[in-house]
């Protein structure tokens, strides 16, 4: 397994809500799922929120050595992850666990801007033109190297696009055309014609794209956001739509969020917001499902985890 040393199996405590799906998916992995008890020694977490419960939970059972959070992002934990960096335990997360339904929403939402829906779907009269473009050999850019970048190369994949990755490190990501640092984030950018932020938000990409970034776009760029609303700045944002320089955006996540009513966004020239439902439930509870038991597994083998968070990169 990945790390020093492996952690002690033990019984499994499945918290807040003990689904019987993720029950089940634990005992067929062959772990033991009991009440919370000092026994305990690995524990499933189910609620995307209640950080300060589960550090309660934690103080409480210093035994726990394998921690599995809910979702692909971890920002919501990032001050009880960083608490609780060096206490030995190994932390997992769903990231790429849901890969595939964020990655199929991301490519609606390109071709729904691409193909000027959000202004048509709000016409009340019948208004012919020749806006609109194709998704076929377009220069693209992906913010993010994990299981949804993956996932979205493969649907991009027939639409022969050429596809710049940009990460942290500059290893090669299959079907993407070329990968490139962070660093070099702005020069990506200046022949981009559709944007997708897929990245983990953390303190060092908070605010990635801003007014910087979608400056470098060329005119008529289309940003695609289905990570999280804060890698993105929402003011410039605003100001790179309405200045009708950026052709569009599909967002999926905001900053704020929820998103209020009266927001510009909702009515921002060409932009598609859906309330970050990319991955429903009746989508995600049987892929999480299917990772508590790749870990339930890893956790009484003693054999690799799935979706190990890095604590000093934050997810």
């Amino acid at each position: 397994m990945t790390g020093p040393t492996a952690p002690e199996a033990g019984p499994i405590a499945i918290l807040p809500d003990a689904d019987p799906v993720f029950v089940d998916a634990a005992s067929a992995a062959g772990g033991r799922v009991e009440p919370l008890s000092s026994a305990t020694r690995g524990l499933v977490w189910t609620s995307s929120d209640g950080g300060d419960r589960l550090d309660s939970v934690l103080s409480e059972h210093p035994a726990i050595s394998w921690v599995q959070l809910p979702w692909a992002g971890v920002d919501a934990f990032a001050d009880l992850l960083h608490r609780h960096r060096g206490d030995g335990r190994v932390w997992t997360s769903a990231k790429g666990a849901f890969a595939q339904p964020v990655a199929e929403h991301a490519l609606a939402l390109a071709l729904a801007v691409l193909r000027e829906l959000p202004r048509r779907a709000r016409a009340t009269a019948w208004e012919a033109d020749e806006r609109g473009r194709t998704l076929y050999g377009a220069e693209v850019v992906i913010v993010g190297a994990g299981g949804i970048a993956v996932e979205l190369l493969q649907l991009l994949a027939p639409f022969r696009v050429r596809a710049t990755v940009v990460r942290r490190a500059d290893a090669p990501v299959p079907g993407a055309a070329r990968t490139v640092t962070t660093d070099r984030l702005a020069e990506a950018l200046g022949a981009a014609e559709v944007v997708f932020v897929v990245a983990a938000l953390t303190p060092a990409t908070r605010g990635l794209i801003g007014a910087g970034e979608l400056a470098a776009l060329p005119p008529g760029a289309v940003l695609v956001n289905v990570a999280r609303g804060g890698l993105v700045d929402t003011d410039a944002l605003v100001a790179a739509l309405g200045s009708g320089r950026l052709g569009g955006a599909g967002l999926d996540v905001t900053d704020p969020e929820p998103l209020p009513a009266e927001h510009p966004l909702w009515t921002a020239p060409n932009c598609l917001v859906t309330p970050h439902v990319a991955d429903t439930e009746a989508m995600t509870v049987p892929l999480f499902a299917r990772r508590i038991g790749a870990n339930v597994a890893a956790f009484v083998d003693g054999t690799t985890f799935d979706g190990r968070i890095d604590l000093d990169a934050g997810y």
